[in-house]
Order: structure tokens, then sequence, then C-alpha cells
């Protein structure tokens, strides 16, 4: 029996504009409208918007330590500033990531947590089981989420809502009045480039879709060139580049995490640095035009040593690029390896991350 899918608010508008939709996490999502690589052209330089209702969204009030909030994340809740977004992860026992996610202080005693569309349940779960007090209220269902990303996004924004959002800083966020509803506008995206995350009541998302798409600098970008756009910039996809089964430390991530507090999965965690991880992210630049696909063999001086979690054909870069996992001596910069599936062979070298350092996020 086929998964029913669930739908965003949106999905009728993106049939209308004749886009591929295919499942993702769950839901009938967007995949391209005029094209992967031309939405990702129009996002590097102009403006593109991405449904983003699928994301979830947990509301939590009351005291964060004596509720057990603080205890949750891989990061502190409560030294988070009001105004402002936090990154990082909530982990299981033995380290692995359950999610990677974002959390907003609201209030003084009031956060927002932004989540992966296919992990929302089993993270409220995990969230809910761990707390001693306070309400965790899933508020997915009556929240819509439009990103808007691209340099010309912050002229955008300050022409159709006001001189305020022009002042709102990275991994900042406010909320303003957007058609007549309470909204938070936060400066963070998954693209790379200058942008900002509008949060609104699920009823008005139709309308803000349709509002900013008026202007010329705006045009709509499904999953696949947000896919491009994010592994170009070498930001971790959950499911494919990590999971319950990868740590952060393994993942490259540890930056993510703050070994001065208490968490779940801190002494799995603090076990795994004191004896070395087994295999470590890796970076790839392909020589050629030839895109590496997830699962693909990594091999060295002709063995199998991992395998590629996330692959593209860059635009920016006019190459190949990917990551995967590998053991940790190979993940040294310059190291020559070969991309290999059934037929398929590609030449690549390790690299640094990003691949592509030119964008406008902090402009």
């Amino acid at each position: 029996m086929e998964e029913k899918l669930q739908v965003t608010p949106l999905n009728g508008r993106h049939r209308d504009l004749k886009a591929l939709m295919a499942p993702f996490g769950g839901w009938d999502m967007p995949i391209q409208y005029e094209g992967i690589i031309a939405e990702h052209a129009w996002c590097r330089t102009q403006a593109a918007l991405f449904d983003i209702c699928h994301m979830g969204e947990f509301v939590f009030q009351g005291d964060f330590e004596a509720d057990g909030l603080e205890d949750v994340f891989t990061f502190s809740v409560k030294t988070i500033p009001v105004g402002r977004s936090r990154y990082g992860f909530l982990l299981n026992e033995q380290g692995g990531i359950i999610d990677d996610l974002i959390v907003f202080r609201l209030a003084e005693n009031r956060v927002m947590i932004v989540v992966n569309a296919a992990t929302a349940p089993k993270d409220f779960v995990a969230i809910q089981s761990r707390l001693r007090g306070g309400l965790l209220s899933n508020v997915t269902a009556d929240t819509g989420k439009l990103d808007i990303q691209g340099p010309m996004s912050r002229y955008v924004m300050v022409e159709t809502f006001g001189a305020e959002v022009a002042t709102i800083p990275y991994f900042k966020f406010i909320t303003m009045d957007i058609l007549g509803c309470q909204a938070i506008v936060s400066r963070t995206g998954y693209t790379g480039e200058l942008g900002y995350e509008i949060f609104l009541p699920a009823e008005k998302v139709g309308e803000l879709w349709d509002l900013l798409l008026q202007d010329e600098r705006v045009k709509p970008a499904g999953l696949g060139a947000r896919d491009v756009l994010r592994l170009e910039v070498g930001y971790s996809l959950y499911g494919s580049d990590i999971d319950e089964s990868t740590t952060p430390l393994e993942a490259g991530l540890e930056g993510f995490v703050n070994f001065d507090k208490e968490f779940v999965g801190k002494d799995a965690l603090l076990r795994q640095k004191q004896q070395g991880v087994s295999r470590s992210k890796v970076a790839f630049k392909v020589a050629g035009r030839r895109s590496p696909r997830h699962h693909y063999e990594i091999c060295f001086e002709g063995d199998t040593v991992g395998s590629v979690t996330s692959g593209v054909f860059s635009p920016m870069l006019a190459c190949g690029v990917g990551i995967g996992f590998v053991k940790p001596e190979l993940a040294v910069i310059g190291t020559p390896l070969t991309i290999r599936h059934e037929r398929v062979s590609m030449e690549a070298t390790v690299c640094e991350l990003p691949f592509f350092r030119d964008g406008s996020l902090r402009s």
C-alpha cells in the first residue's frame, strides 16, 4: 500500500506552476519548476523562493534548567539571547544524531525548535521524554514557512515589508506584522546566500507566496536546486550525510557541540574523542563534470574505503563535488581518490569545505 503523502498549503500552487513533484520526508514536494540549473543560478544572482512548510516546529515554554530543556541539545539554550537562534543536535545515548535543528529564543522562558520534516515525530517524542516539566507544543500544522534566498532578497524584503528587515544580522530574527498577522523573519537559510526564513500562520502562507512572486526579482525554486546550493557550501543533509549512526565528531561538526554542559550522548562523544573516530567526513572535487552520487564507492589505490553520501555537479565550480566518509588518515587535503559505481569511474581529490566561498551569506 502506498504511503499517503502530506501536502503543504502551497501544493496546488506548485501544480499550477507545473512543478515536478516527488516524495520527500513523507511530503509531496516540488523538485523543480523551470529546471534545477536555472533555479540554482537565480538563487545565486537574484532571489529564489522556497516552500519549506514541511519542516517541523515545536514551541517550549517553561524554565529551561528546572524543566530539563537545557540538557536536551548539544548547545546551551539558556545562553541564547532573546531574538537570536542557535544550530546544533539532538543526540541518542550513543552520540548518534537524531536530528540537526535550530532553536529560536522567543522570550525569556519560550523557544521555537525547528526540526527536519522526516524526523519531526520522533524528535517530539525524544525531546518530550527528556523534559521534567514545562509545556512542549507541536505547532507544525499551524505554521507556514517560506525561505527567500539570494543577493536580492534584502531589497525585496525591505521594499515589501519595511526598512527594519535590513537591520537583521546573521542568525538573528525579528517579529513583525506581515499580512495582518504576527510573523517571525529570521536571517537564516540553507543556500550560502543572503536570505530570510519567514514563519507565519499556515493560512497566510499562500498569500505571502503570491505577494513575493509578484516581484520580478523573485522566482520559485524546488528541492533540487536547494540540494545543489547547500552542498556547494558544505551543509549536511539529514538522512544522507548525518543520521542516528553518525556522530558530530565523525561528521566534522564538533564545533556545534558544547562539552562544557550536560546533554544526552555526551559520555559517548567523550569516549569517541579519547579513542579517536574510525571514520571521518571527506569533501572532494571530481576532475570533470560528472556527478558523484549517493552510495557511489570511494576508492583509494584500488581498494574501496568508503561511500559517497551527497554529490552533485556544481555549476559554480564547473565540476562534480561530493562528501562521504573514509578512514581518518585518508581525509587529508590533496589525497587522490577514485569514485566508482558499476562502469562509472571518476578521479577526485580531497579538498576543504566549503566548495563555493563567494556567496552573499554575510552581506
